[in-house]
């Protein structure tokens, strides 16, 4: 009976032992499991309040799905609002001095270059020194792209004096007036708007005022986009031709003066001289004249005035024995 009662015994706090670890493993995994589930939680929570899912309604959702959008559209401003390489504008000068032989034919060899590539002749100055030589002033407008074949063509018709040329990049500007212009049209449209709208008299006035002052700022933003897209457009050359033996390009200005040269220098200073005598002379003969006057009727009263002091002195002599006068 011992011995079965101590196995028995011993049977019971095995299984009791069993039991028990069971128990423990049991809560053990039940444990991980539920930290896992926590950390995972808390991982998904961390992920959805840092990037939030499409299709949330909540502020961050909304906020998190207007990200993307806004940043596409700040992409798409960025791209509108930087020119492209190829959409640069550029106003193009160049100013050209040429000898040529003959004037004329070099003129119309310009005429013809400008107008076959395109352009025009913008102005023509031709002056005559003399019978024989004379000189020419050409402004000519050509397109950008054919402004440099051009230039080389007119550079190549003689010896070239000078040449300058001038490139001046005006796409700020450009897109600094077309924005203005847009936004001037869409205020001119709002005050159309609140024109057809109002009721009052004095309202309508007020309004049209203040669309006759918008139209006309508009209408000078159109004025400057129209001459900015001229001047972008048609590249502008200065021409000027002389031929190689006109007056003063010789060399005879720079020898020295001969006895001639003096003598027709003295001449002139001489007469130069006599007419600013002439000049002074007519300007002060009005106050030389009435200074003659003043004298002349200063003498004469003078004289009256000795006059008449001479009279009573005459008439006061003493007569003599026979009623003469004394001597």
């Amino acid at each position: 009976m011992d011995v079965e009662g101590k196995s028995g015994r011993s049977f019971v706090r095995a299984r009791a032992a069993l039991v028990a670890g069971s128990l423990g493993l049991l809560l053990a995994v039940g444990g991980c499991g539920a930290s896992g589930d926590s950390m995972d939680s808390g991982a998904k929570a961390a992920d959805g309040k840092a990037a939030p899912r499409e299709g949330f309604t909540d502020e961050g959702g909304a906020a998190a799905s207007a990200a993307p959008e806004e940043q596409a559209d700040g992409k798409a401003a960025g791209k509108k609002a930087a020119p492209k390489p190829g959409g640069t504008h550029v106003i193009r000068t160049a100013t050209l001095s040429v000898e040529v032989k003959s004037v004329p034919k070099a003129v119309a060899a310009a005429r013809g270059a400008a107008e076959g590539a395109g352009g025009l002749v913008a102005s023509e100055n031709t002056e005559r020194l003399d019978d024989t030589y004379e000189t020419s002033h050409l402004v000519l407008r050509v397109p950008q792209e054919r402004f440099q074949e051009v230039l080389r063509e007119l550079a190549g018709s003689g010896k070239l004096l000078s040449r300058t040329s001038n490139a001046k990049d005006v796409t700020d500007q450009v897109v600094d007036v077309e924005s203005r212009i847009s936004t001037q049209r869409a205020s001119v449209a709002r005050v159309r708007e609140l024109m057809d709208q109002a009721e009052k008299i004095s309202d309508v006035v007020a309004l049209e005022g203040e669309l006759s002052s918008r139209q006309s700022d508009l209408e000078s933003l159109l004025a400057q986009q129209a001459s900015l897209k001229d001047r972008t457009s048609l590249a502008t050359i200065t021409l000027d031709l002389t031929p190689p033996d006109a007056p003063g390009d010789d060399g005879s200005k720079d020898e020295d003066p001969g006895f001639l040269d003096a003598l027709g220098g003295g001449w002139d200073a001489f007469v130069t001289m006599l007419r600013w005598i002439a000049v002074a002379f007519g300007a002060a003969f009005p106050f030389l004249l009435t200074a003659a006057l003043a004298v002349v009727v200063w003498r004469v009263l003078r004289k009256r005035k000795a006059d008449r002091r001479a009279a009573p002195a005459v008439t006061a002599a003493p007569a003599g024995k026979d009623g003469a006068p004394a001597s």
